[in-house]
């Protein structure tokens, strides 16, 4: 502080400010950030969240995307029994086979759920074993729906009972059973993507890997006019419930979405750089609106634009690509447009004294220098656009999104929604990898050896 007063008043005083600074942003900081999470926490409703989240409801779609659920069900109309996957036709069991656990009678049929639990259909009667609680009975009618519980009455059962006059839901580890007026439904989880690879038409339907194996090295046909290893494939292939042909379609759409729209935007953007750019362009007027152009298409997120050219040309993948086009094409023309402002002069010098052109001075004196600029960007352009694809997809009606979304809508089979989270990572994955080859073998120079 002695050499600070010797040095005079102005040094002094400048010192005094700079150390006020320093305090204020030490103190005042800290204080900004406190106010402005306070800020989020009521503005937010956090609170709030914590009361309307259900756990309940997110442990049973989490169970969903890794199970699945078979139907057990009594029509007290037609008084018959349908046993479905997932409860659709594509999955329904031909009349005399179940699955292993469930056993037909004269009567009905007795479902073995494990661990004591058991349920059996006797007539339009349902009985539910359930241990350490007692056997309910429940059996549906047009008065609604007649219940005899173990003890109490309907209003003295536990939480996972829900009874009422028309209406009752029993919810257990093992299973749930729903009984309504006009029927009885069992529900049981379990582990894996049932009928992924073959349907219950399929005659390689629950055979063993060792099984295929044999089967597809033998020369016995199971399918009259087919080797067993192309009925395998065409079973696969066109399987009604995965529908795996019309998901590979899907993936192939979208990856195209990305692949049109991101180099289409390079091969609109790349000429309209040199126009924004300051040292190709002596016309002044010219290059800003070039630059505002690009700062438009830009501007308008591509979700927006989907929805523009979904009204104005239909729905379709193509739409999709044009929407990225549109963006990318400003962004493009920003990134290149800046590249070429920071080209080294003297090679274009160096091209326009053997008596070049101008197209042969931007051929030779320029395009070498930004190109591996361009593709590094353009590269990773693709391999997010190609993510990208997929939330337009949901909107335009193609490629891989449309099939989430309406996986999603159906708010029943989400394990199909596990599958195409999945299939997009994997693809993510594989544009990742394939641009980070092409950057290594296009953009590395020679002389580094690779």
């Amino acid at each position: 502080m002695t050499m600070i007063a010797d040095a005079g008043p102005s040094l002094k005083a400048q010192a005094e400010s700079l150390f006020k600074r320093k305090r204020l942003l030490n103190f005042g900081l800290p204080a900004v950030i406190v106010a402005y999470f306070v800020y989020i926490f009521f503005s937010f409703d956090i609170a709030g969240l914590a009361e309307r989240a259900s756990f309940d409801n997110a442990r049973t779609l989490v169970a969903d995307s890794y199970s699945y659920k078979t139907h057990v069900t009594l029509d007290d109309r037609s008084d018959s029994i349908v046993i479905a996957i997932e409860g659709e036709r594509k999955g329904t069991y031909p009349e005399g086979m179940t699955p292993e656990w469930v056993t037909l009678t004269e009567t009905g049929l007795v479902a073995e759920l494990g661990r004591g639990y058991r349920v059996v259909y006797e007539g339009a009667r349902v009985f539910f074993d359930i241990p350490g609680y007692g056997t309910l009975e429940a059996e549906p009618s047009r008065q609604g729906v007649d219940m005899v519980f173990p003890s109490g009455g309907m209003e003295d059962q536990p939480d996972w009972i829900n009874a009422s006059k028309n209406r009752l839901a029993v919810t257990t580890d093992a299973g749930r059973l729903t009984v309504t007026r006009t029927r009885a439904e069992l529900f049981k989880y379990q582990f894996g993507w049932e009928l992924f690879f073959f349907t219950l038409e399929s005659p390689f339907h629950g055979r063993s890997f060792t099984e295929l194996v044999g089967l597809a090295m033998s020369d016995e046909r199971l399918v009259e006019g087919k080797s067993n290893a192309a009925a395998m494939w065409h079973d696969f292939w066109n399987n009604a419930m995965w529908r795996h042909s019309e998901v590979a379609w899907a993936i192939f759409e979208t990856v195209l979405m990305a692949f049109l729209g991101t180099f289409g935007a390079a091969i609109v953007a790349l000429p309209l750089a040199f126009l924004a750019a300051r040292n190709f362009t002596p016309v002044k007027v010219l290059m800003f609106g070039v630059r505002r152009v690009f700062d438009f298409v830009r501007g308008v997120d591509a979700l927006i634009w989907t929805i523009v050219l979904a009204r104005a040309f239909g729905p379709g993948p193509m739409t999709g690509a044009l929407a990225i086009l549109l963006t990318d094409t400003g962004t493009f023309g920003k990134l290149f447009s800046e590249t070429l402002e920071n080209v080294d002069d003297k090679q274009i010098e160096g091209i326009q004294s053997t008596g070049a052109k101008p197209l042969q001075r931007y051929r030779f004196g320029v395009i070498p220098q930004i190109t591996p600029v361009l593709l590094s960007q353009l590269l990773y352009y693709l391999e997010s656009n190609t993510r990208s694809a997929t939330i337009i997809g949901a909107i335009t009606g193609g490629g891989i999104g449309l099939l989430l979304t309406q996986a999603i809508i159906t708010q029943k089979d989400w394990e199909e929604v596990s599958y195409y989270i999945v299939l997009i990572v994997l693809m993510v994955m594989a544009m990742d990898t394939i641009s980070g080859w092409l950057r290594k073998r296009l953009i590395t120079s020679d002389d580094s050896g690779v």
